[in-house]
């Protein structure tokens, strides 16, 4: 009787900690340089099960999230439309800048520390950023389009000074007309220099007719942001940017909303 009982412990144990094991959890690290930036990673539930050929999204936050206080980078984006309830079939590293621009040689270090203690499809490495965060996702694109699959960036610019290797891979800029805060200027600067260099052919961009800054924080919560992004593998080299994802007025405007009263806390390792 007694094996019986230490049997079914063992059991249930095992099965308590096979279910531990296959939630979604968040956890921290610190910079991996003296000067790097610290980050959140995020672990889907069936990464176990495919880590092979699991996505990697990194996600660069705008300007009002800097500082040291690494709960702020919870406020909007993919954690936190995972928090309430989106599903992102993806591993995703969240940076904090404390300052400054986003310098693409830390985001690399990053990066580069990902691929030494986590497996995932080195072909499906992908870059969304906001804001301040939209100038970091295309400087670091543009820096190391060898390295990224595909790139949303959303109402940010760019501060490189030649925009030839943003040509590289399929890009999607968004920006909205009534943006106060980062004029839809600063985008246009880029597409217009790609077409100068006729480096547009991977270069998708739409200007958001009366949209505010704050506004275009909505492509986080819909699942079509990050089916585009997936459409993309660095498998293919001239692999063409995706024009037939479209992303609704209605589904910006209901995006967060379907969201907005479930927020759930990931456990953090």
């Amino acid at each position: 009787m007694k094996k019986w009982c230490y049997l079914l412990i063992a059991l249930l144990v095992a099965a308590t900690s096979a279910q531990a094991q296959g939630n979604d959890y968040l956890t921290t690290q610190k910079a991996v340089k003296g000067d790097g930036y610290p980050f959140w990673i995020y672990v889907p539930n069936d990464y176990k099960q495919y880590e092979r050929t699991t996505p990697l999204i990194i996600f660069l936050h705008g300007a009002s999230l800097r500082g040291t206080d690494m709960e702020s980078v919870l406020k909007y984006g993919p954690l936190d439309a995972v928090k309430r309830g989106l599903e992102i079939p993806a591993l995703i590293v969240a940076p904090q800048n404390p300052k400054g621009h986003w310098v693409p040689q830390k985001i690399n270090d990053i990066l580069e520390w990902m691929q030494r203690h986590y497996t995932f499809n080195p072909q499906r490495v992908y870059v969304i950023g906001m804001s301040l965060g939209g100038y970091g996702t295309l400087d670091f694109a543009g820096t190391y389009p060898e390295k990224v699959a595909a790139a949303i960036a959303l109402c940010g610019g760019s501060t490189l000074r030649n925009y030839q290797k943003l040509g590289e891979l399929p890009l999607w800029i968004i920006h909205g007309t009534a943006d106060k805060a980062v004029k839809v200027e600063e985008s246009e600067k880029v597409v217009d220099g790609m077409k100068d260099l006729k480096v547009d052919s991977r270069l998708r961009y739409n200007w958001l007719r009366g949209a505010s800054h704050g506004d275009l924080a909505r492509f986080f919560y819909l699942s079509d942001t990050y089916d585009w992004l997936f459409l993309h593998t660095l498998i293919e080299p001239r692999r063409e940017v995706d024009t037939n994802v479209e992303i609704t007025t209605d589904e910006r405007a209901t995006a967060y909303q379907k969201f907005k009263r479930r927020r759930t806390e990931l456990p953090i390792k």
